[in-house]
């Protein structure tokens, strides 16, 4: 199965004895990609469906206040999976490679294949654009559209072959862009693309393993366009479907900065009320929610029905949150909850007790150095974030490290338990009281008393953040190599 699934590499994994693997767990991991906290064990919303995650966290340890290190695909990414914040590596943005800033970094995928494992990949898991995978961090890597492979490693997403309707269907490719588009396509759910990334794991899965293996399984829903089969668009009728609360003020009291955040070119909240596409596109959300589950349901299956359930870490998180119309904005690219706030869930053998939930404030920089820790690995260096394997023991547990989030160069956001801090380049603040104000409606930043916190605050932030790194556009990558050089 995984000669004719996986695409080999030349470079070796190294070896390890068998009295050393045999006593290490295997670990999946699964990212999922635009995904918020409507999530049913996180309350987001209160009719969505996700039975698997749910499932997910009621066997391990749910974080119910985890947040992204950037609201944006590729950095998000970049920073989980090397373990360097975008302040410290200067990755702020979707078209800054990131081995173009950290040549010679390790990988999360690659620290295990220096320590034993195999290490293999599906879907998005590294930002999907050319060059981004990774060859080094894999001992094999799923396409399930063979151009993918020579293609410089891309794993694109809604060309063809993926199942699509006659586009555009809504009216916002128009004013957006293309892929800001939503319908139910009549196809079998075999034909979609997350379905092979998941039958593809669960092959992995439900086979003995002789060598300890490390399987990422990245799923593209519920990224637009939102495409999936029928059945999900009709578990949320329209006419049903609740919207979320949105103040018509909600803007007032944020500085310049955040407003240009929040009604960015492919934002377009009014256009979507005015020409009644706002219920719509949350209906649609709503089912690539569920479907997405539904394709996390199909991995839990495939490890339950092996030899590998009671060895294997489990890991589920997703790349950032999403608006969809809160403070007039929509999609990604902002520092509110909304929008960093993600599901994160362990269940680590041995580690985890079943049903346990963790309120401390966690970002995903601390993903890496955690399964490290859980799989008994050497600590990776140099990383900005620590282990959470004393919180998966006891989620109750003292916990002093705030969750720090980066969105593009010079505007960060900082989440304690009881404030939300947010510094913009232009130097304008914002702060909320997570606990009186939990939507984030009233900005505290400059108001009478607030000055001590706000300070206070603003100290926990990158006190120095790195650089830009360089951009794809001033390299040439080749893509049967995956290597970039510089244009002269």
């Amino acid at each position: 199965m995984l000669r004719r699934d996986l695409l080999r590499l030349s470079v070796a994994a190294p070896s390890i004895l068998p009295s050393q693997s045999a006593r290490r767990p295997n670990v999946l991991m699964i990212a999922v990609d635009d995904w918020n906290d409507w999530v049913g064990a996180l309350g987001g919303h209160p009719q969505v469906k996700t039975p698997n995650l749910d499932r997910l966290a009621a066997r391990g340890v749910l974080f119910t206040d985890a947040h992204t290190a950037s609201p944006l695909c590729n950095p998000s990414r970049s920073a989980l999976l090397t373990g360097r914040r975008p302040s410290t590596s200067g990755v702020y943005d979707n078209d800054q490679p990131f081995r173009l800033a950290m040549p010679d970094v390790t990988t999360l995928p690659q620290h295990f294949r220096s320590n034993g494992y195999r290490a293999y990949g599906g879907g998005k898991v590294f930002h999907h654009g050319r060059g981004y995978n990774d060859p080094r961090s894999w001992d094999g890597y799923f396409f399930w559209n063979p151009q993918a492979r020579a293609n410089g490693w891309t794993d694109g997403y809604s060309f063809p072959p993926d199942p699509e309707p006659r586009r555009p269907v809504s009216p916002m490719p128009s004013v957006s862009w293309r892929n800001f588009d939503w319908s139910p396509v009549d196809v079998a759910e075999e034909t979609m693309p997350d379905f092979k990334v998941a039958e593809w794991a669960g092959g992995i899965l439900r086979a003995r393993q002789e060598q300890p293996v490390f399987v990422a399984a990245g799923m593209f829903r519920p990224h637009i366009p939102w495409f999936v089969p029928r059945r999900y668009f009709d578990m949320y009728p329209l006419e049903d479907v609740v919207l979320p609360t949105v103040r018509q003020d909600d803007l007032a009291d944020l500085p310049p900065a955040a407003w240009k955040f929040a009604l960015n070119q492919e934002s377009h909240h009014d256009l979507l009320v005015g020409t009644g596409n706002w219920r719509k596109a949350v209906q649609a959300y709503l089912a690539c929610i569920t479907f997405s589950d539904a394709m996390v349901g199909r991995m839990l299956d495939s490890l339950d029905a092996g030899p590998n359930r009671d060895n294997t870490i489990v890991v589920l998180w997703s790349d950032h949150g999403y608006h969809l119309g809160e403070k007039s904005h929509w999609h990604k690219q902002a520092l509110w909850q909304r929008a960093t706030h993600v599901p994160l869930i362990f269940s680590a053998p041995g580690v985890t007790k079943a049903g346990g939930r963790c309120d401390r404030p966690v970002d995903l920089i601390n993903v890496y150095p955690t399964l490290a820790d859980l799989a008994g690995l050497p600590a990776p260096s140099g990383v900005d974030g620590v282990s959470l394997k004393p919180l998966l023991a006891d989620p109750a547990g003292a916990w002093q490290r705030p969750a720090i989030n980066d969105y593009l160069h010079g505007n960060s956001g900082v989440y304690t338990e009881r404030w939300h801090y947010i510094r913009y380049h232009d130097g304008g603040e914002e702060l909320y009281n997570r606990r009186q104000d939990p939507a984030e409606w009233v900005n505290l930043a400059g108001g009478a008393g607030m000055a001590q916190v706000t300070k206070e605050m603003a100290a926990l932030l990158p006190a120095k953040p790195a650089a830009a790194s360089p951009r794809a556009s001033d390299y040439t990558l080749d893509p049967a190599t995956v290597k970039w050089s510089r244009k002269r």
